[in-house]
């Protein structure tokens, strides 16, 4: 088999000793960032960007590719040991986890959420792996009206898969859309919404918006908490092993929440938080076995189906990106940034104009992932005292390293100011409720989107008939159009409400 070859390359590249070091470099970022709550992958990903302009591309997107899967192992530990989400796709973990902690059994659950998580990012790559390649050959034919209405499909998929409202999530893509179009238009030069200021007339910085609405939103969030929810569980973890029983339960678990996970990391919109959401409904709804804790009061099955539901997804969502150039969700946009940063067009081109880079990131992922393993068990004490460390200290670093980093993007106080503002804008969000992922995602495809669809009306000489008589354009259109049309049918609305509540 071709891919079998490629992947050989691809270990080849991710075996340098500099790569290696990238590699565990993003893992033990990643795990630190979903051990610690508030911060996130995608506040991360934004603080280091800057940071990546002196690394070679295939180091610096195998770093940024470590932290956002090992987010999804580091949140767990938190989930199940204090009771908090470390990262946003851990919440369903804090459901069964905590409470098998507060029963003595930290260590099966720690130990289940650490296999399940290792199976399912294994699986996760292979399917990246086996079916990015056919995929990026059948984008290669996509012309503008394709990616026109691949692009309507990617936003109504991320209005449709966010959590919350319908009408929020649509108001956060309309919001993300116009802040997408300030600046200069480049076919006509003329200058957009930039209301007579001069830092405005390049647009919009991406890494303000996502430090700011990402990273100074939860600190700002964080900090109007009171100190006494930070509630910390000081149980020592004894004994990682689970019984012959708890293997017998969770299997099936992880290979169901594998299996979710995978399919729902390719959706536009979906990625991990969906998948563990939704794998977690699943578990709910599969018969108790005789003798097995009720879901809520500590069942295994409950910490290994979302952990391997979100680790798979986290691993599939590269195949949007790396195939089509479309981002899923808000971490993949931000891998499109990091990409920009290094001249690399995200798509089809990457497979075949920098094959090293695209199978050296897939080989990586089977690395990170047998090294996050190793890292998580033994380094959990460690944890546990992080988060003994008091947020008023932790805090301020983290604004600070924020400052630096968007400072030194474009040396640029002005940024600065934009990321305060857009932290303020997020704490809004988050006190109406409002998920601004896609936000980003609106930020990120409505330039993209405006530029195809012109070329697309430049090619038919102004004719918006070519958006439906083009098959493939017409399919993914009437495909946007179903998938708004059965959203608001009362029994598909009702079952995505029950998909995201928590107990």
């Amino acid at each position: 088999m071709d891919w079998l070859q490629h992947l050989a390359t691809g270990f080849g590249v991710a075996f340098t000793a500099q790569n290696l070091l990238y590699c565990f470099i993003g893992c033990l970022l990643g795990t630190l960032i979903g051990v610690l709550p508030g911060i996130g992958p995608v506040a991360t990903i934004a603080m280091l960007l800057p940071a990546t302009y002196a690394l070679p591309p295939v180091a610096a997107l195998i770093m940024l590719a470590g932290i956002y899967y090992g987010a999804q192992y580091g949140g767990s530990t938190t989930a199940i040991l204090v009771n908090l989400p470390g990262e946003s796709s851990s919440v369903v973990t804090v459901i069964d986890g905590y409470q098998m902690a507060r029963a003595g059994r930290a260590g099966p659950a720690l130990a289940a959420a650490g296999i399940g998580s290792f199976f399912a990012g294994c699986a996760g790559t292979l399917i990246l792996a086996a079916f990015a390649p056919p995929l990026a050959e059948m984008a290669i034919h996509f012309g503008p009206a394709e990616y026109f209405s691949l692009m309507v499909l990617g936003l109504i998929g991320a209005v449709v898969l966010a959590s919350g409202s319908l009408l929020k999530a649509v108001g956060m893509i309309v919001l993300g859309l116009l802040l997408g179009v300030v600046g200069t238009d480049v076919n006509s030069g003329t200058v957009r919404f930039a209301f007579d200021v001069p830092e405005l007339i390049d647009g919009i910085g991406f890494v303000a918006i996502a430090m700011g609405v990402f990273g100074y939103g939860e600190i700002i969030a964080n900090l109007s908490r009171p100190e006494e929810e930070r509630e910390v569980f000081s149980a020592k973890v004894q004994g990682l092993l689970p019984t012959r029983e708890d293997f017998r339960r969770m299997t099936p678990a992880i290979l169901r929440g594998t299996a979710l996970g995978s399919v729902l990391g390719v959706l536009p919109g979906g990625g991990a938080l969906l998948a563990a959401f939704a794998a977690y409904t699943v578990e709910k709804k599969t018969r108790l076995h005789p003798g097995e804790v009720p879901f809520g009061k500590g069942n295994i099955r409950g910490v290994a189906s979302p952990e391997s539901a979100n680790n798979a997804g986290s691993q599939t969502s590269f195949i949007p990106l790396l195939t089509l150039g479309i981002p899923p969700n808000a971490v993949m946009a931000l891998m499109v940034g990091a990409m920009t940063i290094h001249d690399i067009q995200p798509g089809p081109q990457v497979l075949t104009h920098n094959p090293e880079l695209f199978w050296g990131l897939v080989a990586s992922m089977w690395i990170g992932n047998l090294m996050l393993v190793v890292l998580n068990l033994p380094l959990i004490g460690i944890w546990i005292k992080l988060l003994s460390v008091p947020y008023r200290w932790l805090f301020p670093s983290i604004v600070l390293f924020c400052a630096i980093g968007v400072y030194t993007t474009n040396n640029n106080s002005f940024d600065v100011w934009m990321v305060g503002a857009f932290g303020l804008a997020g704490y809004v969000f988050h006190k109406l409720g409002m998920e601004p992922a896609p936000l980003l995602l609106g930020f990120i495809l409505g330039p993209m989107m405006e530029e195809y669809l012109r070329r697309a009306l430049l090619l038919s000489r102004g004719d918006w008939s070519v958006l439906v008589t083009r098959p493939l354009s017409a399919g993914l259109l009437a495909a946007a159009a179903l998938l708004l049309v059965l959203v608001l049918l009362p029994a598909v609305k009702q079952t995505r409400q029950d998909a995201f509540t928590e107990d």
